[in-house]
Parts: C-alpha cells; sequence; structure tokens
C-alpha cells in the first residue's frame, strides 16, 4: 500500500472509530433504505450465504437474516462491529479488510457493500476481493451516492462550506463521487471479471425529526465531511451551520421533520 494510501486509511479508520453512534443515528434509516434494495437487487433469500462489507452498524446484515440468509458482516472499525453487535447481538460481525478479506475462494453466494466503496483507499481492489469469494453464479452488489445535484443533503452543505469554509488538510482519498456515474460502477465490475453487470438509480429520503438534528450529523455523524467542519474556525463554521439551516428550512414539513431528497447509485454484477 502506498503512503498516500495509508494515510487516507488511517484517516478513515480513526474517524470511523469515533462517529459510531452519531452516524446510527442521523444516518442509520437513509443508509438502511439502500440496503433493502440492494438485497431486492442481488436476490437474496433463505440459505443465501451472504458477506456484507463495510457492514457498518449492521443493517444489510440484519435485512439479509431476516430473509433467512446466512450472513457474516466484517468492518475495519471495531466500535463499528462492537454497535453492529449489540443491534443484532444474533448475528456473525467481524473485524475485516475489505481489501484484503479472510475468507476462501467461493466462499459466499452474494456479497454486498452499502456505501462502504466511498472509504477506502484502493476500491478496485475491493471489487477484485468481493469476485475472488463468491462462488460461481456469485453476485456482488455496491452502493455509492449519485451526483451532487441528486443528493440535495450533500450539496447543501458544500455550498455553504463555499461560501464560508476554508481548506483543510486531510489525508487526499479517491474521489467521493466517482462512482456516482452508471459508467464508472460498470467499469469497475468488468475490470474485476463479472461476466454480467447492471446499474441503476434509487431515490431515497433522508429524514430528520427536526432541524436541530441536522449539521450535528454532519459533524459527528461523518467522516470527510466532518474533518472539513472540524477543521473551520468557529466563526466559520457558525457561519456555514446558519446557512444550511437556512437552505434546510425549504424541506420543513407542517410537524417540523425535515425530509431531504438523496439518490444513491446501485450496482451489482454477476460471475459466471
Amino acid at each position: 500500500m502506498s503512503q498516500d494510501l495509508d494515510s487516507f486509511r488511517t484517516f478513515e479508520l480513526s474517524r470511523w472509530r469515533r462517529v459510531v453512534d452519531r452516524y446510527h443515528l442521523g444516518w442509520g434509516d437513509l443508509t438502511r433504505q439502500a440496503g433493502e434494495s440492494l438485497l431486492d437487487l442481488v436476490g437474496v433469500a433463505a440459505g443465501t450465504r451472504l458477506l456484507d462489507v463495510a457492514t457498518g452498524p449492521g443493517y444489510v446484515a440484519s435485512g439479509a437474516s431476516g430473509r433467512g440468509g446466512g450472513v457474516i458482516g466484517i468492518d475495519f472499525s471495531g466500535p463499528m462491529v462492537e454497535k453492529a453487535k449489540n443491534l443484532f447481538p444474533a448475528l456473525d460481525f467481524r473485524e475485516g479488510d475489505a481489501e484484503d478479506l479472510a475468507f476462501e475462494d467461493g466462499t459466499f453466494d452474494r456479497v454486498t457493500m452499502n456505501f462502504g466503496i466511498l472509504h477506502l483507499g484502493d476500491p478496485e481492489r475491493a471489487v477484485r476481493e468481493a469476485y475472488r469469494v463468491l462462488a460461481p453464479n456469485g453476485r456482488f452488489g455496491f452502493t455509492a451516492w449519485a451526483s451532487p445535484e441528486k443528493t440535495v443533503g450533500f450539496s447543501l452543505l458544500s455550498d455553504a462550506v463555499m461560501e464560508f469554509g476554508e481548506p483543510v488538510d486531510t489525508p487526499e482519498g479517491p474521489d467521493f463521487y466517482h462512482y456516482s456515474s452508471p459508467e464508472k460502477c460498470g467499469s469497475v465490475l468488468t475490470a474485476a471479471g463479472f461476466a454480467v453487470t447492471h446499474t441503476g438509480e434509487l431515490n431515497l429520503a433522508w429524514r430528520l425529526a427536526d432541524i436541530d438534528e441536522l449539521f450535528p450529523a454532519y459533524l459527528h455523524g461523518t467522516v470527510r465531511t466532518g474533518a472539513l467542519l472540524a477543521g473551520q474556525d468557529e466563526s466559520a463554521r457558525a457561519k456555514i451551520e446558519e446557512r444550511v439551516r437556512e437552505t434546510a428550512s425549504q424541506f420543513k414539513g407542517v410537524n417540523g421533520e425535515i425530509v431531504i431528497p438523496m439518490s444513491a447509485v446501485v450496482a451489482w454484477g454477476e460471475k459466471h
């Protein structure tokens, strides 16, 4: 692993060890929506042997288990694995590396990764590893956030940061929006050896009970975005928060709930 990729991995791991509970509270319901669709598309049913990579709090693993699948969930963050075990104590969660899976060739019928590809130093290697551990006719599926204009929850924040924020020095990783393109999703699957590939788009809704929950979800429940916000001085951060609240208020319902449109790209391939 190069020094740059090693630094990025260390940065990601450090943050994912700290944001566990705030991620679950702020982003869990949103990412769980995508996970259920992912399970539908790769075809998880009773008896399916599934590996959920970058399992986080275990949402996809739990959904697969509810369909009768035999599931193992892995994540490189020990505290995130503990969170998953606490939420779903009957399931098998382990620490593991998406880019170096500790399983024999052909072990699983399905492999899933729900938004994990955004947080890897070498995503292509992780896709090749997913291919390796799949049995013939197995399927691998992953999700990534769509382009900024379709992920309003990210664009309203980035607009505020561009207006009031300053650059923050963090380890450079792969482009966050690289897999927002269905073509690039298909290409990474084909390059790994998948014979049949598909892509689609999921129209999701980020629901928060109150606008007061929004900025803390960014600041304390994310990795790259959270580090960017934490690195601002107090004055800039306050201005960014004010602008975010102002922009997000257009998505407030009569009961005070905030409902923000968020789209995701979903891609899956089949191993022959």
